[in-house]
């Protein structure tokens, strides 16, 4: 759903409006924030022209190289960051910061804009420019994806609590465990992507000094993401090791329980064979009670095999 928003001061309070025509009436040096949400062509090269910026397409968002995903110039920066959607896929994210305004592009509706809108309108007082914005977006994105690193967290506990009761491997589990690994890897790159953003904003020099504090405890909580990637990979690799471990316990209890039925059943077939040889003159052959003589013999070497692995502790 295309959106556009644009936030501003007014007599000390801040507003938000979903009309373009706001910027005709609404002095420049008032507006904090335009959200861009997927909106139409017309309504970008009026921004364009009244801002004197040029807003990418989304196409051109998402194939710019990585090396050239920030961009500063004496009065401009371009940033464009991936931002991970709750179906764990990503949506391309520009933002355009020029004479304290932050304009947003993007075409997705994302949770952690909506709780950034909340903050401002919460504390307005403490947002009188795009910096502090892009501030909070990122510092909120960054929670949000801690969130759902949590979430996966929980996700392989109870995968891990599945293998520990179900004495069953099931196939499914190797499925769970790489759909796992695809989401610890996306949310990965993800906060990667960002870091990156964030340190090429703590060199700037043009992003105000006293919000840098702020990117450096947002990069220290970054890197603590990174660790705890680490160890939900390191998690899954044991997980995916259990697996297999148990599969092999399971192929062998088979390849044990038919070898074991080889060995019981290779003595009766053994007499069996040798009294169903076609000769005339067999032991025992011409006795009354030679047929379960033979039978009984049979069942007697089963019998003494059984005892023998039972007392090797075999079964």
């Amino acid at each position: 759903m295309s959106e556009l928003r644009l936030f501003y001061h007014e007599n000390g309070r801040l507003k938000m409006s979903k009309d373009i025509d706001t910027l005709k009436t609404i002095p420049l040096s008032n507006f904090i924030w335009i959200d861009l949400n997927d909106v139409a062509e017309e309504v970008e090269d009026q921004l364009e022209d009244f801002l004197k910026i040029y807003i990418q397409e989304e196409e051109e968002i998402e194939e710019i190289e990585i090396s050239s995903r920030y961009i500063e110039t004496a009065d401009t920066i371009v940033a464009n960051s991936k931002f991970l959607l709750d179906n764990y896929t990503q949506e391309a994210v520009s933002f355009i910061l020029k004479n304290n305004i932050l304009v947003s592009v993007r075409s997705a509706n994302l949770k952690s804009f909506n709780e950034t809108v909340k903050k401002l309108f919460a504390n307005s007082k403490s947002y009188t420019n795009g910096y502090q914005v892009i501030a909070a977006i990122l510092e909120t994105r960054v929670e949000i994806d801690a969130d759902m690193i949590e979430d996966t967290t929980q996700e392989i506990t109870a995968l891990s609590n599945t293998l520990k009761s179900d004495s069953d491997a099931e196939e499914d589990v190797l499925i769970a465990i790489k759909n796992l690994q695809e989401k610890t890897m996306s949310i990965r790159e993800a906060i990667i992507d960002k870091q990156r953003v964030v340190s090429n904003m703590l060199k700037s020099n043009i992003f105000p000094a006293d919000l840098k504090p702020k990117l450096t405890i947002i990069i220290k909580d970054i890197n603590s993401l990174f660790e705890y990637t680490r160890f939900n990979f390191d998690r899954l690799d044991f997980l995916q090791d259990t697996f297999m471990g148990l599969v092999n316990t399971q192929q062998n209890q088979i390849i044990k329980i038919f070898t074991i039925l080889t060995v019981i059943f290779m003595p009766p077939t053994l007499i069996a064979s040798i009294y169903g040889m076609n000769f005339a003159h067999l032991p025992g052959s011409q006795m009354t009670y030679g047929f379960w003589g033979c039978i009984f013999l049979m069942v007697i070497t089963v019998v003494v095999i059984l005892f023998y692995f039972r007392w090797k502790k075999w079964l």
